[in-house]
């Protein structure tokens, strides 16, 4: 059975950080595609972030220079290391496969994110 399995997610203050995690089971990360997806409440998934089999990393241009996608193979962990965050970074945060790709999460599935003073 595939599973993906998001937490990091907590309250911060602007300009704060977090780093979230994505931990994988029933398949191996170092073969898949992986992206970050977001929800804002009351709006669709935006996608966030990608990272390919090969190690391209592609983000969108709303988090560019601020968020960082890596993946931890031996551990089966997809990571977004997330700096200068800002209070339109508030959202649930799900991982998925895929590139570029905006996937619905899994019920109970993603980490939230909040940024607020």
């Amino acid at each position: 059975e595939v599973r993906l399995v998001e937490s990091g997610g907590d309250m911060v203050q602007p300009g704060g950080s977090l780093r979230l995690s994505c931990a994988a089971s029933g398949f191996s990360l170092y073969n898949r595609d992986m992206t970050w997806v977001r929800q804002a409440p009351g709006k669709g998934p935006e996608w966030v972030s990608s990272i390919s089999v090969s190690g391209n990393k592609i983000y969108s241009d709303s988090v560019k220079g601020r968020f960082t996608i890596s993946r931890d193979n031996a551990k089966n962990t997809l990571y977004l290391q997330m700096n200068s965050l800002k209070p339109e970074d508030t959202a649930l945060y799900y991982c998925a496969r895929g590139w570029v790709s905006t996937p619905a999460r899994a019920a109970g599935q993603g980490t939230q994110v909040t940024v607020s003073s």
